[in-house]
């Protein structure tokens, strides 16, 4: 199968009609083996009701319909364990990212070679305040944390090589870092094409101001996890030492002081150094042990899923 197309939604039955339609028209006009795989996370609206009547009349046509909305990035997990094609193009369902770029997207990841292409919005339509500044600013910080040189992390609009989606692991809202995390996951040939970016034509965006600080600290912990999350200990034991150290020495040489240098001089409990020492070897203990606790989690840590799933179609039991 060439091409896995991948749509997470959420109360977008205005647009689904339009947009399936356009990229039926762009599989056929190209003679693509494909799939249109449909995931709904929760939608309240006649979304799902608009995805089976696609998947009856299309059998390439599926649906993933979560039990209440748990988020984009469980959405992409879901429809990432469940395509088959060796192509896989994620997009949005509110018609700003445009099935015309598929062929595209499609041949640089075949021909060319890349495991991973990103959509550039180089001209965008939304509010310039609200919305193109903070991702500028965004976007500049992902590229300075993560080395990978990309100038809109946060377009839906990309194209993977199978093997990349069934090796990395999306949760929380890290779907703005995917790049990232294939980085990570050793797939270096990361490319990014410009693409059209339209205007909201239905309803209205389901995302505010608050997505850019929570991209701010995923972009935080997504560094954090690049650098210590399989070895915690790395971080949190060498802190821990350093301070227990820092602690110990200071009171090893108020101890000294007191019963060799100045035996007759004021109580030890009456120096700020002594709550200096006894508060650096707490806070090294504490951090060490932050450390062994996340070593231990990480061994014994369950594979419980994050989403419920309440009905799936025309996928193969």
């Amino acid at each position: 199968m060439n091409l896995s197309i991948l749509i997470p939604l959420l109360n977008e039955e205005e647009s689904l009609q339009e947009l399936y339609s356009w990229i039926i028209k762009v599989m056929q006009s190209n003679n693509y083996s494909y799939e249109i795989i449909f995931v709904d996370d929760g939608s309240t609206d006649d979304s799902w009701n608009i995805i089976e009547s696609f998947s009856n009349e299309n059998p390439n046509v599926k649906g993933i319909r979560f039990m209440k909305n748990f988020g984009k990035s469980q959405a992409l997990h879901a429809g990432f364990a469940k395509a088959k094609g060796d192509v896989i193009i994620t997009m949005d369902a509110d018609l700003q990212d445009s099935p015309d770029e598929i062929p595209g997207l499609f041949e640089m990841i075949t021909k060319e070679k890349f495991d991973l292409v990103s959509g550039w919005k180089k001209k965008r339509y939304d509010s310039v305040v609200a919305k193109n500044l903070p991702s500028k600013l965004f976007n500049w910080a992902a590229r300075k944390t993560s080395g990978v040189e990309l100038n809109d992390f946060n377009c839906g609009l990309k194209a993977y090589k199978n093997t990349v989606v069934k090796n990395i692991e999306v949760s929380g809202e890290m779907h703005r870092y995917i790049p990232v995390l294939a980085k990570n996951a050793g797939f270096n040939k990361i490319g990014e094409k410009v693409v059209i970016h339209q205007a909201r034509k239905y309803g209205e965006t389901k995302f505010g101001m608050d997505r850019f600080i929570n991209g701010f600290l995923d972009l935080i912990t997504i560094w954090f996890l690049s650098r210590f999350g399989k070895r915690p200990m790395h971080l949190f034991g060498l802190l821990g030492s350093i301070m227990f150290m820092i602690g110990f020495l200071l009171a090893l040489y108020l101890g000294i002081d007191k019963l060799f240098i100045h035996k007759t001089s004021r109580l030890i409990t009456e120096r700020p150094h002594f709550y200096l020492s006894i508060t650096s070897m707490i806070i090294g203990t504490q951090l060490f042990l932050a450390g062994f606790l996340g070593e231990i989690i990480l061994r014994t840590k369950s594979n419980e899923a994050r989403y419920k799933v309440a009905r799936e179609v025309n996928f193969l039991t």
